[in-house]
């Protein structure tokens, strides 16, 4: 069992930024890669970044690239979501997720945290 535990929502104006944590606990080592997604109201999930608790290899949507920032902290088991030059298009309800896989679809992925909400105003 892993469990994970985001934090770090808000509401920002674009423009600016925030920072999203994701606390894992219990047997992180059965889940090599972590991921952050997103869903916005009617839409499907989506991948956002995504990084493996061992070595530099970090992936992003295209949209994101640039702006955001993927990184880890394995003396703390979390994994952190920096994201700057928020736009309004980035509004969604974020996950925090684990998979034996590298990359993969959302199916790929059974451990979901329970979502925080970034809301960005124009």
């Amino acid at each position: 069992q892993v469990q994970l535990v985001e934090s770090g929502g808000g509401l920002v104006q674009a423009g600016g930024s925030l920072r999203l944590s994701c606390a894992a606990s219990g047997r992180t080592f059965s889940r090599q890669f972590m991921a952050w997604f997103r869903q916005a109201p009617g839409k499907e999930r989506e991948f956002v970044a995504g990084i493996r608790w061992s070595g530099s290899n970090t992936y992003y949507k295209d949209s994101v690239k640039g702006r955001f920032t993927i990184s880890r902290d394995n003396a703390k088991n979390t994994v952190y979501l920096q994201m700057n030059s928020l736009k309004p298009e980035d509004t969604a309800v974020y996950y925090c997720a684990a998979s034996p896989k590298i990359l993969g679809g959302p199916r790929d992925y059974d451990y979901w945290g329970q979502g925080t909400q970034v809301t960005v105003s124009s």
